[in-house]
């Protein structure tokens, strides 16, 4: 369930009230007539089914609750009530399924800023993923692919294709690239420094990497399963099941790839370096392509969800 705190100009209550009644899933509803300060109206109080959130949120939109008054949303861990219980049975659908774009948009625009953390984790990454693959050590590889923070541009830029927000898939595209150019260049400086101090060789990077060696050498399968860690992230991002995030994030090399060809750079190795650039873009064309397909498989599953439950 869902917890809606609306603060509502009270010539709109009523709509609000009446609105809320009449969607499939809500419960405990409570009406405080005067009780906002800032802004000033009605305080109007509701739980609704996951599954009915993003209707309702759109509606109370159309409204323009959001400019004359506030939409606050938060999860609920624990309900009691077999009121909840009715109308998350009411409710069209699984809620573990359901998509809250309000919601996506605005975790995906958090996360696809260009801000210094953001550029701090990618670099530090970066720097991470250069370790592992001088001394091809796959426990440095995963380890770098997991503190990457990469795949939330990614899914920014998916939000904003399915949504049409070119501002938003600009802000991404911009961090996204701005984020692995700048790591890609204070590691490539990185890489310089520790061959100045005899804790990197040429002669590393050029050696037989079992455990590395795939990160410069693209093939479909990268692509393949890129394709399926897109989809499985975007899954996560959209249902509660956002655990499985970490497991998306150590399943594509897109680090890994642009440290290797950091470091390659560095050697003057332009065969690693392109090679480790292929990848890089493969693996980030098949991660945009499939969180583009899974969020509009999603949303026209849900819209033909509402439209029956509208016709019945």
């Amino acid at each position: 369930m869902l917890h809606l705190r609306l603060i509502t100009p009270p010539e709109k209550t009523g709509d609000v009230v009446r609105l809320i009644e009449g969607t499939v899933g809500t419960a405990h509803l409570v009406v405080l007539p005067g009780a906002a300060r800032s802004p000033a109206g009605d305080v109007v109080l509701c739980d609704v089914a996951r599954e009915a959130g993003d209707e309702l949120i759109g509606e109370l939109r159309e409204l323009d609750l959001d400019k004359c008054g506030s939409i606050a949303v938060e999860g609920i861990d624990l309900s009691l009530s077999d009121r909840a219980e009715e109308a998350e049975r009411e409710a069209p659908g699984e809620s573990a399924d359901a998509v809250l774009w309000e919601q996506l948009e605005e975790a995906t625009h958090e996360e696809s800023t260009l801000s210094v953390t953001y550029v701090a984790f990618i670099t530090l990454a970066t720097m991470i993923a250069a370790c592992g693959v001088v001394l091809d050590n796959a426990i440095l590889i995963v380890g770098a692919m997991a503190v990457g923070p990469e795949f939330g541009p990614l899914a920014g830029i998916c939000t904003a294709i399915v949504q049409r927000a070119p501002r938003l898939a600009l802000r991404s595209l911009a961090a996204l690239l701005a984020g692995f150019a700048a790591a890609m260049a204070v590691t490539v400086g990185f890489s310089l420094f520790m061959d100045a101090v005899d804790l990197f060789s040429k002669d590393q990077l050029k050696a037989d990497r079992p455990n590395t060696g795939f990160i410069y050498a693209p093939d479909w399968f990268s692509f393949v399963v890129a394709v399926l860690a897109g989809a499985a992230g975007t899954l996560s991002l959209t249902s509660a099941k956002s655990g499985a995030l970490v497991g998306v994030a150590i399943s594509v090399t897109t680090v890994p790839a642009a440290a290797n060809a950091a470091v390659a750079l560095g050697y003057g190795d332009t065969g690693q370096t392109w090679g480790s650039t292929e990848q890089l873009l493969l693996n980030l064309l098949g991660i945009v392509l499939a969180g583009t397909l899974t969020l509009l498989a999603q949303k026209w599953f849900w819209a033909r969800q509402h439209d029956r439950m509208a016709r019945s």
